[in-house]
């Protein structure tokens, strides 16, 4: 049996957080990097942070995807280059931590349906392109929905899949960034997906929940 952690939420921003740390320090002079170790320190631990990364519960509605309040930017972003400058360099590092953070848990095979389907659901509900592949994640896919991020500066820099509870059921957690309409671009956010695993045509499939 798998135990799940405690504050799953908490346990991923500070695995995120320490992970740019590592990356950032390697590129920054020795009192900047002592700086910035600091800075980090405390935004993993100040429960005031943790508290700001809001839950991917929201339903994507009106002129802005849901994914727009999955995770709230930084406190500071002076250009259009990650907080901490390590750009898609630092993505495989935050990979690396996640994966240790929460080992797997799942066969290898639902792991990389999950993974591949989490990912396209993400780029669908930050984007806008693809609602109408996910009728179950996306009821209202009829709609006309402004998208909340561009396609160009839109990038998963991580993912996981893991069980949620039982073993049919799993979620989906990605880190990502994205450059939102108002031009400001933020790395490190954070989204959940929700699956089941039910039976179609005899089949097992994971299906995504819908937003509530």
């Amino acid at each position: 049996m798998t135990t799940t952690p405690h504050s799953p939420r908490l346990l991923l921003l500070s695995t995120v957080a320490l992970a740019v740390t590592g990356v950032a320090l390697l590129g920054v002079p020795h009192g900047q990097g002592q700086s910035a170790l600091a800075s980090t320190a405390h935004a993993a631990t100040d429960p005031s942070s943790a508290a700001a990364v809001p839950s991917a519960s929201k339903p994507t509605a009106g002129t802005a995807p849901s994914a727009t309040s999955a995770a709230s930017p930084p406190s500071a972003v002076e250009s259009a280059l990650p907080p901490h400058g390590e750009g898609v360099a630092g993505d495989p590092a935050i990979q690396r931590n996640l994966e240790a953070a929460w080992p797997a848990d799942l066969p290898a095979g639902d792991e990389q349906e999950l993974l591949s389907s989490g990912r396209a659901l993400l780029r669908a509900d930050a984007t806008g392109v693809g609602h109408a592949k996910w009728p179950e994640a996306f009821p209202d896919s009829g709609q006309a929905v402004a998208p909340a991020f561009a396609t160009a500066r839109f990038r998963i820099q991580a993912a996981i899949a893991r069980r949620d509870g039982s073993p049919d059921k799993a979620v989906v957690h990605l880190v990502w960034a994205g450059m939102d309409r108002g031009g400001t671009f933020t790395d490190l956010r954070i989204t959940d997906w929700f699956f089941t695993r039910t039976i179609k045509k005899g089949a097992a499939t994971w299906t995504p929940q819908p937003r509530t």
